[in-house]
């Protein structure tokens, strides 16, 4: 079978959605041998990251009229739907929502009579319709509702996101399949990317993807204020390392909260990590933390655990197996549940944060390869193309 993948970026720019596709694309078509094809609109990283794909070929298409939708990052690109409906194919699988990727998607199911089947990733959660709700409602009344009504089917990352798909109204199968993660080999470890900043052989808590507001960094810094305060000896062992790109200027907030809160000299603001560098950060720090506001299933907290760091993070990350497992501590999203967490963290004995990484490196190891994810959406193509039985992990409630 061949399917084409619609995806509004496949740089950096796209965060754990793309991510997670490249993964995904690979494993299908090294393991699984189908024939994949990935089709994205042109962004400024797109030919530094390109490379990352291989041995796929993602095809890339210019936005057209970049500076109107500006506000909107709707992406028109009439290049893409015209290689898209010149394109042989079996299945379409989109990636994301509000994009013209949708749009493309809508069409090639009219004009080619194929199913195709949508991953939300997260952007049918209640927190995600809140933001920028005007221009999600104008969106959906134009073409996205009816794009997600037709599709054959709905992927969801985990229960709580096939309940958000219900709640809006869909009634399509809905799949649930999370994300994956490779475990990194055991070659040597490069040094961390705050060398050269000052640590003074501090334990490091490392937050790292989008400093944006829905990842809870506000709460997390007024909770690290709070904590020092306390002037607890354990909680000075540690600094905070703030790890990821900027978005919506929001970093510029975080960086005055620090400054206002005077704690300049326990948190690291350490820009964008990838390839390299992100694993070095990964395998160079003490523990991980994602007090985010909502989630789809959040790749950082997998590739976490794959590095057997210990993890804090809210229930809104979608990830309830790791508090089963014991691979998590729970935290809320306000500064209280944060700062109950941070004091858990800081007052553990080191054989308990051995334990916490044990479990991590088992449950991700179990639960969440990818040879065991594109085995799933393997199967669930064929069951879309009528060669297969239903999959177990598709449901119609």
């Amino acid at each position: 079978m061949k399917v084409t993948n619609l995806i509004a970026s496949i740089d950096r720019s796209s965060g754990g959605v793309g991510e997670m596709l490249q993964h995904l694309c690979k494993t299908l078509f090294l393991q699984e041998r189908v024939e994949i094809e990935i089709l994205s609109l042109i962004h400024e990283h797109t030919f530094d990251d390109i490379t990352g794909w291989e041995p796929l070929k993602p095809r890339v298409f210019p936005i057209k009229y970049k500076n109107l939708y500006r506000y909107t990052k709707f992406g028109y690109s009439p290049e893409m739907c015209s290689w898209a409906r010149n394109s042989e194919f079996d299945i379409v699988h989109t990636h994301g929502l509000w994009m013209y990727p949708s749009v493309v998607s809508l069409l090639l199911s009219m004009h080619n009579k194929r199913p195709y089947i949508m991953s939300v990733h997260g952007m049918l959660d209640p927190w995600a319709l809140k933001n920028s709700r005007l221009a999600k409602k104008v969106l959906g009344a134009l073409y996205e509702n009816k794009h997600l009504k037709k599709a054959t089917c709905v992927h969801a990352l985990c229960e709580p996101e096939k309940q958000a798909i219900r709640k809006y109204g869909l009634t399509n199968p809905i799949c649930t399949i999370p994300n994956g993660v490779s475990i990194p080999d055991n070659k040597a470890i490069s040094l961390p990317p705050w060398q050269e900043q000052t640590v003074n052989g501090r334990k490091v808590l490392l937050f790292l993807g989008r400093i944006h507001p829905k990842k809870g960094l506000v709460n997390l810094i007024n909770a690290w204020s709070l904590l020092l305060r306390q002037s607890s000896r354990e909680a000075k062992e540690w600094i905070l390392a703030i790890a990821g790109w900027d978005q919506l200027d929001h970093e510029a907030v975080i960086k005055r909260l620090v400054k206002d809160l005077e704690v300049d000299n326990s948190v690291l603001f350490l820009g964008p990590q990838f390839g390299e560098k992100k694993l070095a950060a990964y395998r160079n720090a003490n523990a991980f933390i994602l007090p985010s506001l909502s989630e789809g299933l959040p790749m950082t907290v997998l590739e976490a655990w794959a590095n057997g760091l210990p993890v804090l993070m809210t229930k809104e990350c979608n990830l309830p197996e790791g508090f089963c497992a014991n691979a998590a501590i729970q935290i809320g999203t306000d500064i209280a549940g944060i700062g109950s967490g941070l004091q858990q963290l800081v007052s553990m004995h080191e054989d308990e944060l051995c334990h916490l990484k044990e479990n991590a490196l088992r449950l991700v190891k179990e639960n969440f390869s990818w040879q065991r994810i594109a085995s799933d959406m393997k199967s669930v193509y064929e069951w879309m193309l009528g060669g297969g039985p239903v999959p177990s992990c598709v449901r119609t409630d």
